[in-house]
């Protein structure tokens, strides 16, 4: 198990969990984040944040704080 935020481009991976009870969990786990969604790193921004994803059909762009507290396995 590992952070979103460490996962390689062009991998696909699972989320496991996303840490937190606070309102950006909530907004995280409201756009799709959720236990058991199938996602893929798409690309980094030239500094390396954010990030873009797919999940659940549609492109989500993440800050690495964000993505560090989602917790996925390959």
């Amino acid at each position: 198990m590992s952070a979103l935020a460490k996962v390689p481009i062009g991998s696909k991976c699972r989320v496991v969990a996303v840490s937190g009870a606070d309102p950006i969990a909530q907004r995280l786990m409201e756009m799709g984040l959720v236990e058991g969604a199938e996602l893929q790193v798409v690309k980094l921004a030239p500094l390396g944040d954010p990030m873009q994803i797919t999940v659940l059909g549609y492109h989500l762009t993440l800050r690495k704080t964000e993505a560090a507290r989602v917790q996925v396995v390959p």
